[in-house]
């Protein structure tokens, strides 16, 4: 017996047999994948009114934070690996400004499609391809700290979108981690 209590040894862990590249960028999409549940938990419990509400008029409402989020996606992540990754079409400024009122639909579907974009390009990346260069704004990176700065860039993202929706629900926000104890037994 090796262990107490198991007869046999496990199967072999299919992570044991990856690189550690290969660990990287699957554990690059699981980040990008928890936060993008973590931001969908917390668009889903505002109303559509508070989707498009802002605390003072500096702040920006969800709306646009998925807006601008969606976009920041689109243009890094458009060929990756051959163009830098501030599209001359992106409108950054323009992520800012919202015409009219979006429906949730709209806003939605806008925060899929830089999604959508995000996976499909991780999909497509190797081992060999994280030490290569990319370019943002003109700014040389390896493909690691190109994924390391989005990483970091949407995870504080995620923070705001989070935190507003939690604000705005109050009393009927419905915790997305692990709650906190009432009163300790």
């Amino acid at each position: 017996m090796w262990a107490e209590g198991f007869t046999s040894r496990p199967p072999l862990c299919f992570a044991c047999l990856m690189t550690p590249a290969s660990a990287y960028l699957t554990d690059v999409r699981v980040q990008f994948e928890k936060m993008k549940k973590l931001a969908e938990g917390a668009l889903a419990q505002v109303t559509d009114d508070e989707l498009l509400a802002t605390l003072d008029p500096e702040s920006n409402s969800l709306a646009v934070i998925a807006r601008h989020m969606a976009g920041n996606l689109r243009s890094r992540f458009r060929d990756f690996l051959t163009t830098d990754g501030e599209k001359p079409d992106r409108n950054r400024d323009g992520e800012f400004e919202i015409e009219g009122s979006p429906t949730r639909e709209q806003v939605m579907k806008d925060w899929e499609s830089g999604w959508q974009v995000l996976f499909a390009t991780l999909d497509t990346l190797s081992d060999n391809d994280l030490l290569r260069e990319v370019f943002i704004r003109g700014e040389r990176h390896s493909v690691i700290q190109a994924l390391d700065r989005q990483m970091t860039h949407h995870a504080y993202h995620v923070g705001q979108i989070v935190f507003l929706a939690k604000h705005l629900r109050s009393a009927e926000w419905r915790t997305l981690s692990m709650p906190r104890r009432r009163q300790r037994p």
